[in-house]
């Protein structure tokens, strides 16, 4: 974790949950440059799963003041197939409809996290949710503890 040139090199690990689908959800990022860790978290009352994972990754660059060379570890295949695949491009293209030619679900965020993703060199990296991941069960334990009640 170290610079790279003159950008920060930054590690985000992202969750998010929901008890019921939709319900009540939390979300959570844990950001790591170096030495420096930062936990982030939050929730909303009525929400979704897929809602939640966007959240967390939106947040947590938010939280970031200058352009990043960004690794996102997520267990989200929403999230990460999104990126990797440029679904967006495609939905850009057709006005934000998806290949079936309904609208594009949760856009707000979509919209919101692409224009914070501009940023930064991102690259995503998919992670196996429960399976040990120390900062992927960090992520989950903050996410799930941010649900309201």
């Amino acid at each position: 974790m170290t610079n790279t040139g003159a950008r920060k090199r930054v590690d985000i690990y992202t969750d998010g949950a929901c008890s019921g689908n939709p319900g009540p959800g939390g979300w959570a990022a844990v950001l790591i440059h170096g030495k420096h860790v930062k936990e982030i978290s939050g929730g909303e009352r009525d929400t979704t799963n897929q809602r939640m994972e966007l959240r967390a990754l939106l947040e947590a660059l938010r939280c970031l003041k200058l352009s990043c060379d960004v690794t996102i570890y997520s267990d989200s295949a929403y999230l990460v197939n999104c990126f990797r695949q440029r679904w967006y491009e495609t939905w850009r293209r057709n006005g934000w409809r998806n290949s079936k030619g309904d609208p594009v679900q949760n856009r707000d965020l979509w919209e919101a996290l692409l224009a914070e993703a501009e940023r930064h060199r991102l690259r995503f990296e998919k992670v196996k949710g429960h399976a040990g991941v120390r900062w992927n069960e960090r992520c989950d334990e903050l996410a799930r503890a941010a649900i309201p009640r």
